[in-house]
């Protein structure tokens, strides 16, 4: 666990508009990918829009590791379909948790970083960084690739844990290359 720098908690929450696979529907399931590591969610029987709310959790030891969500079709007697797939963008999230000390005054539900959709991520709407119960999260509705319709909303959620080297919460606030400001980077001192 030395090299682990903390867990990453995804909670699945639901798909929007999957791709029928099946005669009128689909069996959906979703799985999230990252290195050697493969999780995956429960399958939603005849449903098109299903509701997971299913946590899975990674353990991260590079921030820069690509992580990979694919949505399949459950099928019987045949391979199972995929319904498309999407690429989660941890970076400005990441960079939200490093502030970390910094933010204790913040008001409950203040918005960190709001991300714009763009060519470089697979949002479908914006996403925001919040602070909220002590807690960092960060919701994202992503539209899926390789595929006619779709879309998977997924939150994500920073876990510490005792004996793992942790993200490291001073360097980032004061490296203007950091994609995330401090929520007070725009006020004046004075003496």
């Amino acid at each position: 666990m030395e090299d682990t720098l903390g867990l990453l908690r995804i909670k699945v929450v639901r798909g929007i508009n999957l791709a029928v696979r099946d005669t009128v529907a689909s069996d959906p399931y979703l799985v999230i990918t990252m290195d050697n590591h493969k999780l995956k969610t429960r399958v939603v029987k005849n449903n098109c829009n299903p509701e997971w709310n299913d946590e899975l959790t990674l353990s991260i030891k590079d921030t820069n590791a690509k992580i990979h969500l694919t949505v399949y079709d459950k099928d019987t007697f045949t391979v199972d379909d995929q319904m498309g797939n999407a690429e989660i963008d941890i970076k400005p999230y990441i960079a939200a948790l490093k502030l970390g000390k910094s933010l204790q005054n913040l008001p409950m539900g203040c918005a960190l970083k709001r991300i714009q959709p763009d060519q470089t991520n697979c949002l479908a709407d914006e996403s925001s960084i919040v602070w909220n119960n002590g807690k960092i999260t960060q919701e994202m509705r992503l539209k899926l690739r390789n595929v006619e319709c779709g879309e998977v909303v997924i939150q994500l959620e920073w876990i510490e844990v005792a004996g793992c080297k942790g993200l490291g919460t001073d360097e980032v606030v004061n490296d203007p290359r950091s994609p995330v400001k401090p929520w007070n980077h725009h006020i004046r001192r004075h003496r």
